[in-house]
């Protein structure tokens, strides 16, 4: 049901008469009733604004853009590119950035490439990578 349509039968029966039939609610009817009626018209007020400005799709959460070259194989040339800026010393974020890797790919590649010990416990960036 269109939040418009529910209103209107709120404010039919905020006014006491019956939304189907269009008649006067009875004097018994609980729609008759203070209480009731102050609800009603509060409910009414409360779709106003949401009828108004219908409410937007939440927006999906933004997930960052994997880097150009993830789940790529390595070529010769990036190995080469990879050992030389390792021995140079420069940082591991700084050479994933330029090789468009993750820097979990590129401390992987350098285990692979024997220039690092694998993290102890198997985890992400371990105590070798986080010193280059």
């Amino acid at each position: 049901m269109e939040l418009q349509i529910a209103r209107q039968i709120i404010d039919t029966l905020a006014q006491g008469i019956h939304p189907v039939t269009g008649e006067a609610m009875p004097e018994d009817s609980p729609y008759n009733a203070p209480p009731v009626i102050r609800a009603l018209h509060a409910i009414s007020r409360a779709l106003e604004g949401a009828v108004a400005t219908p409410a937007a799709a939440p927006e999906p959460a933004r997930r960052r853009a994997p880097p150009p070259n993830a789940g790529k194989a390595w070529t010769g040339q990036e190995d080469a590119a990879l050992e030389t800026a390792f021995d140079a010393g420069i940082p591991l974020k700084q050479v994933a950035q330029e090789l468009g890797r993750t820097p979990f790919a590129v401390e992987q590649r350098l285990v692979k490439l024997g220039k690092i010990e694998a993290p102890a416990g198997g985890g992400r960036y371990g105590a070798s990578a986080a010193k280059n």
